[in-house]
C-alpha cells in the first residue's frame, strides 16, 4: 500500500490502477581521497568584507561532506559550514588547509587565488 504523505502534491487520479511513483535521489558515491579534484580559494562575496576558505569540487554524499568539513574545522580551530558540495571555513586557512588535505591523501588538491 502507498502511503499518502508521497503522493503529496500530485493531482488526484481516478484511475484505480494508477501507479504513483515518486522521483528517487540519485546515489552518488563518493569518490576516494586521491580522486577527488579540491580547489581551496579565498571568498569575501557577500560576507560583508569577511574572509572565508571555500573548498569547492568535492564528489560525494553530504555525509562524507559533513565528516570532511567537521574534521577541517577542528583543525582550524574555526567554525564553517559545509553544503551544495562546498566547504566553507571562516578565515584565510589556505595553505594549512592544503597542506592537511594533502596529508590526507587528497593529492590532487590546488590552492587558489
Amino acid at each position: 500500500m502507498q502511503d499518502w504523505k508521497d503522493r503529496l502534491g500530485v493531482v488526484y487520479s481516478t484511475n484505480p490502477d494508477f501507479n504513483y511513483s515518486s522521483e528517487e535521489e540519485e546515489n552518488v558515491n563518493t569518490l576516494s581521497a586521491a580522486q577527488q579534484k579540491l580547489l581551496v580559494c579565498i571568498d569575501r562575496r557577500a560576507r560583508a568584507g569577511k574572509q572565508v576558505t571555500l573548498i569547492s569540487g568535492f564528489v560525494g554524499t553530504e555525509d562524507d561532506l559533513a565528516a570532511l568539513s567537521k574534521i577541517l574545522k577542528t583543525k582550524c580551530g574555526v567554525g564553517g559550514s559545509a553544503k551544495n558540495g562546498e566547504i566553507l571555513i571562516q578565515g584565510d586557512f589556505r595553505d594549512k588547509i592544503v597542506a592537511l588535505l594533502k596529508e590526507m591523501g587528497y593529492s590532487k588538491t590546488k590552492r587558489g587565488n
